[in-house]
């Protein structure tokens, strides 16, 4: 229940007073003891709390569940393991699952498009599918139209000039490489939209897990281009989100 319904029912006399005031004490958050739920995030932010799986145990996750489907929010898990999405399923069956990104779904109500444009998202190759995929499917759940480009990176830069024309088309793109990190370079030189960056941890030893593609981001020489951390294609995702609702 948001606010403006548990409004409306005290109005409509659906509810009284003291029923209200039980139901406001948990709106701000909800204290699980190994958890404080964000329940008003979505009226702040304009999208609601996600849950971030890695390092939770499963009862943790599922607790953390139980309330915000209570409160009808859409539920997105990030860094989820295939387990802990069995044991989600049973309780709740119309629950989702993308594996190579892992993450886990909920819907309880449309999801209405609020973009503005269209989001694209770009790999280096295809070993950086995970991180990217955690992008798409973050930003389609917040409201976006999301397309995705796979293995056009520059060792044969051919293939994502071959899409130029997709690339034109969008309003945020994010550019998801590893080994270097040289390909958002390369598409903040072609459009005229923010890039978005992501490094990933594909690579060889000097690869150092990410950090050379993560310097090599920072210090782009193609404007435009902002930078999220080592893997987060959620964070990227969401920044993209945010970017493409505004006016």
């Amino acid at each position: 229940m948001d606010l403006r319904e548990l409004l409306n029912d005290l109005k409509d006399n659906k509810i009284d007073i003291d029923m209200a005031l039980s139901k406001l004490k948990n709106l701000p958050y909800e204290d699980l003891g190994y958890a404080n739920i964000d329940h008003h995030r979505e009226i702040r932010n304009g999208y609601p709390e996600v849950i971030y799986c890695e390092g939770k145990t499963d009862e943790y996750i599922l607790g953390i569940i139980e309330k915000m489907n209570e409160k009808g929010s859409n539920i997105l898990g990030t860094r989820c393991r295939k387990e802990t999405f069995d044991k989600v399923k049973k309780i709740y069956k119309y629950a989702q699952y993308e594996e190579l990104s892992k993450i886990l779904k909920i819907q309880n109500h449309d999801i209405v498009n609020i973009g503005k444009g269209k989001i694209v998202v770009v790999t280096g190759g295809t070993s950086d599918i995970p991180v990217a995929d955690e992008a798409y499917y973050t930003a389609k759940f917040l409201g976006n139209e999301v397309e995705r480009i796979y293995d056009v990176g520059v060792a044969g830069i051919h293939r994502l000039l071959n899409r130029r024309h997709i690339l034109e088309n969008a309003r945020v793109v994010i550019a998801v490489a590893g080994m270097e990190g040289a390909l958002p370079s390369v598409v903040g030189g072609l459009v005229d939209v923010p890039v978005i960056a992501v490094p990933t941890s594909v690579g060889y030893g000097a690869n150092f897990g990410g950090l050379s593609a993560l310097l090599t981001m920072l210090n782009s020489c193609a404007s435009g281009i902002s930078v999220v951390n080592i893997d987060n294609g959620f964070g990227a995702g969401y920044l993209a989100a945010m970017i493409n609702k505004l006016k």
